[in-house]
């Protein structure tokens, strides 16, 4: 073989490599293209933000939660959370965790998430009780309570894979067992892309997550197939992009601390899911003049106004806020001793409305 042919087969060889390559990394995301407005090396070009990183947790200390995330859970109280009717959880806070009560049910956030990181450790009962899925059994749930990463004690403990601990529950078993004894705390760093659907309900894209487990990569950008679930496999039905993060209650006393987020892509406007005794509240029809009312209507989880003859989705950015992501409307609703109001915002005109009914 002359030295000519072997540089041209090492250089074939070598593009394979490069393709190859490409194509193993390919399922961490499309690869990422220069923006076409910027020049390389752009001196012009906005440096990106400046953020702590926090610091990593010990086994007897959680860490600090990088300077731009949301603490769902320092240690102190659950005012984050709530069960899933928005009514106050029965899961308690003490000594830095926060911990599932048996027959209290899931525990989910106040706050309403998209595409995001979420870092949460968790620490399994001891002594160790049970096994296969009932030793050390939780999760952490997207979507409200349609996604699932599975939290169970795997240590020594043999259970259908698919359901083992790192694993998208009944979809996804992790690539590895990561995990640690129970008692020892252990971490889940997830990253989420929310399913979006279509005005019509149609599905555009799929759920994805990317799930470390103690560290070590146990899930590389799956793609859920729907709704993770027990003996069947669910379609995706429609829902919002941003829905409360949960945690369950599967019957076992597991712990959990030092959980936040950060929310991935562009800044968006908070959104809270509320409980839908208090949006019942704001039902009803609101008169601002004889001949010009407004109508109030619960739509779900969330409220549904009719004003002029338009529909507007209502998104609650605190328990009396709400606005439309549609037009630039702010609703705000007010109650008193003369009775309760509904005041609505459009550019720079507000039309205040009193319940009628």
């Amino acid at each position: 073989m002359n030295n000519s042919m072997f540089g041209l087969e090492a250089l074939r060889a070598g593009f394979a490599g490069m393709v190859g390559a490409a194509c193993w990394l390919a399922p961490l995301g499309a690869l990422a293209q220069p923006d076409p407005q910027w020049l390389g090396h752009d001196r012009s070009r906005p440096a990106p933000a400046v953020v702590d990183p926090g610091t990593a947790s010990t086994p007897d200390r959680a860490g600090r939660a990088p300077s731009d995330a949301v603490v769902l859970f320092d240690g102190k109280d659950l005012s984050a959370w709530a069960s899933m009717d928005g009514s106050p959880t029965r899961w308690i806070a003490r000594d830095g965790y926060m911990e599932c009560v048996q027959g209290s049910g899931y525990v989910r956030t106040l706050e309403c998430f998209g595409d995001c990181q979420l870092h949460v450790e968790y620490a399994s009962p001891v002594p160790a009780s049970g096994d296969g899925q009932g030793r050390g059994n939780s999760g952490v749930f997207f979507g409200l309570d349609r996604y699932e990463v599975q939290v169970l004690d795997s240590f020594g403990n043999r259970t259908y894979s698919d359901g083992s601990a790192g694993s998208v529950y009944g979809q996804y078993p992790p690539l590895v067992n990561a995990s640690r004894p129970p008692g020892q705390w252990q971490s889940f760093d997830i990253l989420y892309t929310a399913p979006r659907f279509q005005a019509g309900g149609q599905l555009v894209s799929p759920a994805r997550m990317t799930v470390f487990h103690n560290g070590v990569l146990v899930q590389n950008n799956v793609e859920l197939t729907g709704p993770t679930s027990w003996l069947e496999r669910a379609p995706y039905s429609p829902h919002s992009e941003k829905t409360p993060i949960s945690l369950q209650d599967h019957g076992n006393p597991v712990r959990y601390r030092n959980i936040w987020v950060r929310e991935l892509g562009k800044p968006a406007r908070r959104e809270l899911m509320l409980a839908r005794s208090l949006l019942d509240s704001y039902v009803g029809t609101y008169e601002v003049t004889r001949n010009n009312q407004i109508e109030v209507a619960r739509a779900g989880d969330q409220l549904q106004m009719r004003f002029h003859g338009v529909s507007f989705l209502l998104f609650a950015e605190s328990p009396t806020h709400f606005f439309a992501k549609t037009t630039d409307v702010q609703c705000d609703f007010q109650k008193s001793a003369a009775g309760q109001t509904i005041s609505v915002s459009v550019g720079e005109g507000a039309h205040v409305g009193r319940k009628v009914r």
